[in-house]
C-alpha cells in the first residue's frame, strides 16, 4: 500500500510560500504530514494565567498573562523612545521591552488589564526577567471597533484548552495553530501503523481520532489519550525498524574468532601487572562469547570515563589476532589515535613488535594510520595491512579510504562513536571479507532506556567500575562575574598544583585565530537586543597569552588544538605526557582518550558553553593518577539561568549515568538519535526516552513478535507505509547502518 497522498501535500501549495519556507527551514516541516505530526507541547487553559515565574532563560517562550501596566520612557533628549510593559499572573511579574518606531502599535494595544498570548526569548535586564520586542495576540478586546471581531476569538478559545507548539523566532504557536487548522482535515486520512490486535488489545484511540485530539483538545482526556496512542506510535515504529536490523543480522555469515591457548592474549595477560576488575572480567566474556559465533557481533561497550574500556577493547583484538584475522580501531581525531596507538604499543610490550628484527614470535606489529602521515610511512603501513603482517591498526577516517585493504578484517573498534557519520562507521566493516565483528565504544554513559532506542540493534555491555587508584574529583563552579575574586583563586590553585609538581588543563571553547568564530554563534539569526553584548566565547590563543603575562606567569605553557599540524599536536602531547609542560590550554580536543596521571586540575572557561556530557568527558581527564583531581567550572551566566543549573548539576555528581539523564532531559529529544549526523530530524515528538522506559520496554517485545513472524512485514503493508512515514528512508539506512 502506498502511503496516503494528502500527508505528502507539499504545506506550500496549503499555507502560501513564506510560511512553509519558514516551516521548512526552521522548523524542518515540509508536507502535511510533517505539520500533523507536529504536536503541541503543553496547553494553556482559557481563564488561566501561565505562571511567570519560572520562566526558562535564553528561550523562546509563549506565555498567557495580563497587562498590569504600560509606560512610555524617554531617552537621548527626546530623541529615543522604550515602551515598558509588565504583565502579571496574580503570583509572578513579566517586563516587556520595545524601542523605536516598534512602540506605537504595542502602546494602542498593550493597556491595563489586557490579556494576551505572548512570545519572545526571556533575557535578564536590571536583574529582572524580560521580552524584548515579543510578538503578541490579544485575546480579548477594549475598542468598540473591534469588539465584535474579537468577541468571535474569544469565543474560539473559550472553554477549549489552547495549544502552544514548539515554535521558532519567525513563526510564532499561534501561527502555527492556524497552519494546523488548514491541514486538520487530512487527520482523517492517516494510516494506522499498529496491527489491529495490538491496538484492539490496549485499548488505543484509531490514529486520525488521536491526531485530531492532541491538536485541538476539548478536555485533558482527550490529551492524555491522544497522547498515550501516539506515544505508543512512535516507541513501537522505531522498535521495528530496530528489530529488523537484528534479524537481519542474525542472517549475516561471520567468521567465529574462538580462543587459541598460548597465544597473544596469553602472552600479553601474563605480562599484565594488575588483576581485571569483576566489571571487566564479565564484559570480556560477553564480547569473548560473540566473537566465538558465526554471525557478526554488535556489542555496546559503555563505561564510565576512566573505567578501562581501552584494555577491554585492546583483549577483544588480540583474541581476533589469535583466530587469524586483524582488527581496526577507528578514532575520531589524530590526537586520539595517536594517544590509543601509544598506549597499546606501551602496553603490549615487545608484543607490538611482530615481524620486527628481535620480535618474538608471537607478536604482532600495531601500526598507525592517519591522513597527515609521511608518504612512505603510510605506504608501509598499507602494505602491513594488505599482507596481513599489521594484525592490529589504529588510525583515524583515513582507515576508510578506498586504498585500504586488510588481509582478512575481523573486528572493528569504533571509539567515540557519536563522533562519526554512520557512513564512516559502515565503510569500514564493508572493509572485511565477510562482515566484521563490530564493538562499538562509548564513555559518555547512557541511560537503558536510550540504548534500547538509540542503540537497539546492539547488545549491551556496562563497565561501571573504576579501576583501583583512581582518586576522587573535586567540582567547583567559578562564577567569574559575580565574583571575579573566586577566578583569581581558580588560578592561584593551578599555580599550587604545578608547583606541588603536577599538571594542569585549560578547556576553552575556541581557538582563536579564525575570524569566523568570533561571533561563538551558529546560524544567521541577528542577536534579539538583549544579546547585543553578548561576547564570543574565549579562545585557547587569547587565554593561553593573558595566563603566561598574568597570573600563570613563570609557568610552562604550551596550547593545543585541531588546526595545528599533527606533527606539532603530537610534539605538544607527548611534552605535556612527560611532564615537561606544567599547563596546556586546549580546545575539547583533550575530551576523550588523553590519558596523562599527573594532570590533577582543569579550569573550563566559558563551561556554560558546553554540554553536561562534553563537561563530564572533559573533567575525567584528571584524577587518573593517585593525586585527588580538581576541576573548576568558570561562568558568567546568571546565577537563576538553566546554564548555571547544569553547571551546578555536574559539580555535583561524578556519576556519569546521572548526568546522562539530566543532559537528555535538558535537551528533550531533539537529537536522541543522533540524527545531527545524518542531518535529518529525530522522528520522536511524544516519546521520553527518559520517563517512558515502560513504553519502550513493551514496544520493543511487541516488536521482536511482529518481526519474528513476518521479518519483510507483508502481511502489515499499513506498519511498513508507517515505517516509511515515520522513519523515511535516509532515517532507517542510519538506523540500519549505525
Amino acid at each position: 500500500m502506498e502511503r496516503v497522498s494528502a500527508f505528502d501535500e507539499p504545506l506550500k501549495k496549503l499555507l502560501g510560500g513564506a510560511t512553509a519556507k519558514v516551516m521548512a527551514e526552521h522548523l524542518g516541516l515540509h508536507t502535511v504530514g510533517d505539520l500533523l505530526h507536529h504536536y503541541p507541547r503543553r496547553y494553556e487553559e482559557r481563564g488561566r494565567l501561565t505562571t511567570l515565574t519560572d520562566l526558562p532563560l535564553d528561550e523562546h517562550v509563549t506565555v498567557v498573562a495580563q497587562v498590569a501596566d504600560a509606560r512610555i520612557m524617554v531617552f537621548n533628549n527626546g530623541r529615543g523612545k522604550r515602551l515598558e510593559v509588565t504583565l502579571t499572573d496574580g503570583s509572578g511579574r513579566l517586563q516587556l521591552v520595545f524601542f523605536g518606531h516598534g512602540v506605537h502599535k504595542p502602546h494602542k494595544e498593550l493597556l491595563p488589564g489586557r490579556r494576551a498570548m505572548f512570545a519572545g526569548k526571556v533575557s535578564v535586564f536590571n536583574r529582572k526577567l524580560q521580552l524584548a520586542h515579543p510578538t503578541y495576540q490579544l485575546l480579548d478586546a477594549r475598542d468598540p471597533d473591534e469588539e465584535e471581531g474579537a468577541a468571535e476569538a474569544v469565543d474560539a478559545f473559550a472553554g477549549q484548552l489552547l495549544p502552544i507548539y514548539p515554535a521558532c523566532k519567525q513563526l510564532d504557536s499561534w501561527r502555527i495553530a492556524k497552519a494546523v487548522d488548514t491541514v486538520l482535515p487530512s487527520a482523517g486520512e492517516a494510516v494506522d501503523p499498529l496491527p489491529a490486535p495490538l491496538r484492539e488489545g490496549r485499548g488505543f484511540v484509531p490514529l486520525p481520532e488521536a491526531l485530531l485530539k492532541i491538536h485541538r483538545p476539548r478536555t485533558k482526556a482527550d490529551v492524555a489519550a491522544a497522547r498515550e496512542r501516539l506515544r505508543w506510535d512512535e516507541a513501537f515504529v522505531l522498535q521495528v525498524a530496530l528489530a529488523r536490523r537484528r534479524y537481519a543480522d542474525t542472517q549475516l555469515p561471520a567468521v567465529a574468532r574462538g580462543p587459541r591457548a598460548g597465544g597473544l592474549l596469553d602472552a600479553f595477560d601474563a605480562k599484565l601487572p594488575f588483576t581485571l576488575t569483576e566489571g571487566q572480567q564479565k564484559v570480556t566474556a560477553e564480547i569473548f562469547d560473540d566473537l566465538a559465533t558465526e554471525h557478526p557481533m554488535h556489542r555496546l561497550l559503555q563505561g564510565e570515563v576512566g573505567s578501562g574500556k581501552t584494555l577491554v577493547a585492546l583483549r577483544a583484538m588480540l583474541r581476533v589476532v589469535d583466530a587469524g584475522g586483524q582488527a581496526a580501531m577507528l578514532a575520531p581525531t589524530e590526537v586520539l589515535a595517536q594517544q590509543h596507538h601509544r598506549s597499546v604499543t606501551e602496553m603490549m610490550g615487545e608484543l607490538a613488535e611482530g615481524g620486527m628484527l628481535g620480535g618474538p614470535d608471537r607478536g604482532t606489529k600495531v601500526v598507525l594510520l592517519t591522513g597527515s602521515m609521511g608518504t612512505a610511512a603510510r605506504r608501509q603501513a598499507l602494505l602491513d595491512l594488505v599482507t596481513g603482517e599489521a594484525g592490529i591498526v589504529i588510525g583515524t577516517h583515513a582507515l576508510i579510504e578506498d586504498k585500504v585493504k586488510f588481509h582478512d578484517l575481523g573486528l572493528v573498534v569504533v571509539d567515540e562513536q557519536h563522533r562519526f557519520g554512520v557512513e564512516q562507521r559502515d565503510a569500514l566493516r564493508s572493509k572485511g571479507k565477510q562482515p566484521p565483528h563490530l564493538l562499538v565504544m562509548t564513555a559518555t554513559p547512557i541511560p537503558r532506556t536510550v540504548a534500547m532506542t538509540v542503540f537497539g540493534d546492539l547488545e549491551t555491555s556496562v563497565l561501571d567500575q573504576l579501576p583501583a587508584g583512581r582518586s576522587p574529583i573535586a567540582s567547583h563552579v567559578v562564577p567569574a562575574k559575580d565574583k571575579p575574586h573566586f577566578l583569581d583563586r581558580a588560578w592561584e590553585r593551578v599555580r599550587e598544583e604545578a608547583e606541588s609538581g603536577h599538571q594542569a588543563y585549560v578547556v576553552c571553547p575556541r581557538i582563536g585565530d579564525d575570524p569566523e568564530e568570533a561571533g561563538g554563534r551558529k546560524g544567521t539569526e541577528r542577536a534579539a537586543p538583549e544579546d547585543a553584548e553578548k561576547r564570543p566565547p574565549l579562545a585557547v590563543t587569547d587565554i593561553a597569552a593573558q595566563l603566561s603575562r598574568g597570573p600563570l606567569a613563570g609557568l610552562r605553557i604550551e596550547v593545543l588544538h585541531g588546526r595545528m599540524q599533527p606533527d606539532d599536536k603530537d610534539g605538544v602531547m607527548r611534552r605535556f605526557a612527560a611532564g615537561e609542560t606544567d599547563v596546556l590550554v586546549a580546545t575539547t580536543v583533550i575530551e576523550v582518550g588523553v590519558n596523562v596521571p599527573n594532570a590533577t586540575a582543569m579550569v573550563i572557561m566559558d563551561a556554560d558553553r558546553f554540554g553536561v556530557s562534553q563537561l563530564h568527558q572533559l573533567r575525567g581527564r584528571v584524577g587518573r593518577g593517585s593525586a585527588p583531581g580538581l576541576c573548576l567550572l568558570v561562568s558568567e551566566a546568571h546565577e537563576a539561568s538553566p546554564a548555571r543549573a547544569r553547571l551546578s548539576a555536574v559539580a555535583a555528581t561524578l556519576d556519569g549515568f546521572e548526568l546522562s539523564r539530566i543532559d537528555l532531559e535538558q535537551r528533550r529529544e531533539g537529537d536522541v538519535l543522533g540524527q545531527a549526523q545524518s542531518g535529518v530530524r529525530s522522528s520522536l515528538r511524544v516519546l521520553s526516552v527518559i520517563d517512558d522506559e515502560e513504553v519502550i520496554a513493551t514496544a520493543r517485545e511487541e516488536a521482536v513478535r511482529v518481526v519474528a513472524a513476518d521479518p519483510a512485514l507483508d502481511r502489515l503493508p499499513e506498519l511498513r507505509t508507517a515505517l516509511d512515514a515515520l522513519l523515511d528512508k535516509e532515517r532507517e539506512e542510519y538506523l540500519d547502518k549505525g
